[in-house]
């Protein structure tokens, strides 16, 4: 694949009809060093995030080996694509099947429950099986974060006694393991989890090997600048160093988001404008979907070649986007700052899509082919070049050394 050094060169050398997913590599293996580096303990990559096979090799190339899958369909494809990764079934609900198939012919045996009827289940299925590593998910706030995971899911403090020492008997290593929602904006959200943690390990008294506090670390987007990574990596931590647990426990994390956001990008192409509205080529059913359906925010620029202006400063005005298909939903509030000139023609480039943008797209109404094209210059935000300021300092505070 030839690689262009940015949107702009890929504009200038395609002018592509369809929508244009642009990879950076480079920005995932240096977000995947990252954690692999920095964080105390293991990363398991969630692969839901984003499955591309080509993405899970940038990840075990740069020192992930772990993966969280929560299908068999995600078991099938890491394994085919990562033959030694070690893969950890962490979706608390999964058919008997599934569950078989996994463990006789993928090598999963980390395998996650929130209920005695999965329990159940998952002793039969691995035929009463004493190599399993069981983690019970506890239900926690998901009140630091963006888009809230505390519904679904999850033990209840008040049953997980019981639910942890019916499930000692059976896993040769316990786990617990839990979300705090996905884009946790305070690292306090993973202080509160694990201290309901605690209250149940010591309401069980069982002993537990591993910590999994899954996934939640945030990226940067317009409107959500997080405090840095190294502060939730530090308090999760102090935290964990203090639980009732094996001397040689393992403290785990499940990093989605904040390891592919800055993977993919996306080139759209304006086929309308009607005020502030701006009718591209992608959209819902496409690689926005959370910008159409929970509001958020991406990081956007228009793609022209540079223009000696005179110090003359661009006129910007906020714009909303409707996506190519004849549903009315298909609408994307922003607002997303753009040129105030903004014409029938002009490529948009979407930053930030590498995180549930491409691994959702449809073909809902005939839309949603792609180009995919790899690019070498930097995302539009990254949590990971040791560039960024910090975002709890104010620039009107004066420093005394």
């Amino acid at each position: 694949m030839h690689i262009h050094p940015d949107a702009l060169a890929v504009v200038r050398a395609s002018a592509p009809d369809q929508p244009a997913i642009l990879n950076r590599p480079h920005a995932a293996a240096r977000a995947a060093r990252f954690f692999v580096e920095k964080f105390p303990g293991k990363s398991l990559y969630a692969v839901k995030a984003n499955p591309s096979a080509d993405l899970l090799r940038v990840l075990w190339d740069s020192g992930v080996t772990h993966y969280d899958v929560a299908s068999i369909a995600e078991v099938r494809l890491v394994r085919a694509t990562l033959p030694e990764a070690t893969l950890c079934f962490m979706h608390p609900v999964k058919a008997p099947a599934a569950i078989r198939e996994a463990y006789e012919q993928h090598g999963v045996r980390v395998f996650s429950l929130d209920s005695f009827e999965e329990l159940e289940k998952i002793k039969e299925a691995c035929g009463f099986a004493e190599d399993l590593t069981l983690c019970v998910r506890l239900r926690v706030s998901s009140d630091y974060s963006e888009l809230s995971l505390a519904s679904k899911f999850g033990c209840d403090l008040t049953n997980a006694a019981e639910l942890l020492q019916a499930t000692r008997q059976a896993a040769d290593s316990l786990g617990v393991c839990f979300h705090v929602g996905s884009q946790s904006m305070s690292p306090h959200a993973y202080v509160q989890a694990l201290e309901r943690v605690r209250a149940a390990i010591v309401d069980a008294s069982v002993t537990v090997d591993i910590i999994d506090v899954g996934g939640g670390f945030p990226s940067i987007y317009p409107g959500m600048e997080p405090p840095p990574l190294e502060d939730y990596f530090g308090v999760i931590d102090r935290t964990y160093e203090s639980l009732p647990i094996s001397y040689s426990a393992e403290l785990w994390c499940e990093p989605g988001r904040a390891l592919c956001a800055e993977y993919n990008s996306m080139i759209v192409r304006v086929e309308r404008r009607r005020g502030a509205e701006l009718y591209i080529n992608d959209g819902a059913y496409g690689a926005l979907f959370d910008a159409a359906h929970v509001g958020w925010r991406f990081p956007v620029r228009v793609l022209r070649e540079e223009v000696a202006n005179d110090g003359v400063e661009i006129e910007m005005e906020p714009f909303s986007f409707y996506g190519p298909t004849c549903d009315d939903m298909d609408h994307m509030e922003g607002p997303f700052e753009l040129p105030a000139d903004m014409k029938v023609g002009d490529y948009i480039e979407i930053g930030m899509l590498g995180a549930y943008g491409a691994a959702m797209k449809t073909a809902f109404n005939g839309f949603g082919a792609t180009e995919v094209f790899e690019v070498s210059d930097e995302p539009m935000a990254s949590q990971y070049r040791g560039d960024r300021r910090d975002p709890r300092v104010s620039d009107n505070v004066v420093s005394l050394r």
